[in-house]
């Protein structure tokens, strides 16, 4: 699911820290696009999939200084009808197979040279 952040940072003085801020945002997992929002350049709005919000403040703050999640919620715009009308269109998955293994993990077995000797010291030095 898409998600819009908007995060106030208040140390953004130049253009300088201002472009460090996009680059740390951006480079954050999930981050589809960053742009600078607010009369006085202040917030940060960021767009994407799967990404983290709490981390991704927590990392502005280390690298920058003073950041505050102002807001989260989904990216919203028209996208939500332009879905629902390219989903009329596509071809309904009647049945789904899963594969799974009966105990939920694969189990490997290993061949062992020895019998199991739990006092069996494999430190040669000793």
């Amino acid at each position: 699911m898409k998600q819009k952040v908007v995060i106030k940072v208040t140390s953004m003085n130049g253009q300088k820290s201002r472009s460090k801020v996009l680059k740390i945002a951006v480079g954050g997992f999930g981050v589809e696009s960053a742009a600078l929002k607010g009369d006085d350049k202040t917030q940060i709005e960021i767009t994407g999939d799967g990404m983290d919000p709490v981390a991704l403040t927590s990392l502005l703050r280390k690298k920058v200084g003073h950041a505050e999640l102002v807001s989260v919620g989904p990216a919203g715009g028209g996208d939500k009808k332009e879905e629902s009308k390219g989903k009329e269109n596509e071809p309904k998955i009647e049945s789904l197979q899963v594969w799974s293994y009966p105990s939920g993990v694969p189990h490997y077995v290993f061949p062992v040279d020895r019998p199991y000797d739990p006092y069996y010291n494999s430190c040669s030095i000793m």
